[in-house]
């Protein structure tokens, strides 16, 4: 990460806006049975690796006057599941260093916020969108029917770092299709 750093600012002279995306989950199933390894890789990369990423990033966007940082979450993060309550933990823990950190980094001018996330046709979730039974399953219970795209929650991202999130700061988004608010769940 402190090279992702570098090289950004050696090569376009500063930070104006960072984007943590960095998840794993290397384990699908209860709680009870989660080894302390798979735990611990999760909240190592889901939870540690935004914060060092926030922590490295930050002073160099307070020198430029003030930014962005969008953390991306999950809507594990708010809703409980039964095969990945660790990821659903550190998604949470997500949604927690967003709003602490929107406090923090105000006075710099820093926004922090956050996107969680409904199932988006991505290479992280084709396992759940590609099993058909899975996907009817969500789409079932999804108030738009489908399960969503990359550029619909890129969209979002992008009005996060312009000037139309400008009085935005340590909130989180759920972009899902309406699940979280559904009664079909």
């Amino acid at each position: 990460m402190q090279a992702l750093v570098d090289q950004t600012l050696a090569r376009f002279g500063g930070i104006d806006i960072v984007v943590c995306n960095a998840a794993v989950d290397p384990f699908f199933g209860s709680l009870r049975d989660i080894p302390d390894s798979a735990f611990d890789r999760i909240m190592e990369t889901n939870i540690r690796s935004t914060h060092w990423l926030c922590q490295m990033a930050s002073p160099h966007i307070a020198a430029r006057g003030g930014g962005t940082i969008i953390i991306v979450s999950s809507v594990g993060g708010l809703r409980a599941g039964g095969v990945l309550g660790a990821h659903g933990i550190s998604k949470a823990a997500d949604m927690q260093i967003t709003r602490a950190l929107a406090v923090e980094y105000g006075a710099d001018n820093i926004r922090v916020n956050c996107i969680a996330p409904g199932l988006i046709r991505t290479d992280f979730a084709r396992a759940l969108w590609e099993d058909e039974k899975r996907l009817n399953g969500v789409n079932a219970m999804t108030p738009l029917g489908r399960i969503g795209e990359p550029d619909e929650i890129a969209g979002t991202a992008v009005m996060l770092a312009s000037a139309a999130g400008s009085f935005i700061s340590g909130e989180t988004i759920v972009i899902d299709g309406g699940v979280t608010i559904s009664s079909k769940v």
